[in-house]
């Protein structure tokens, strides 16, 4: 059977507790992981945010978006990852819609009443 690779995005929040250097290496371990098992198409460091709402009683975290390419085995294995490594608050990982995997909304024939 054909390894079928989807594109997905990866977002993480870090700990600021972890200090400059602690959240660099961190997400440095993060795309080398990724880039060792998958194709990364961009990377985006959001940077410290205030969060929406405490999260472990912090009040910011260390946000950043990763998009790539991979198997869905991978993405268990990612999600393994984080939720074992110290500072890792949140973390998402979503499947991509591909434009020619979205399907066109179906119109029901209206029905005509007959008064």
């Amino acid at each position: 059977m054909a390894d079928v690779k989807n594109s997905y995005e990866t977002v993480f929040i870090l700990s600021t507790k972890l200090g400059e250097e602690g959240i660099k290496s961190t997400v440095q371990k993060f795309k080398d992981l990724i880039a060792e098992h998958a194709t990364i198409d961009n990377v985006d460091e959001w940077g410290k945010r205030r969060l929406a709402y405490p999260i472990n009683k912090e009040e910011e975290g260390y946000y950043t978006l990763i998009a790539f390419t991979s198997s869905a085995e991978f993405t268990a294995e990612l999600d393994r990852v984080y939720n074992i490594t110290d500072g890792v608050l949140r973390s998402l990982i979503v499947r991509k819609e591909t434009p020619e995997e979205k399907k066109p909304e179906e119109k029901k024939p209206e029905e005509k009443k007959e008064a």
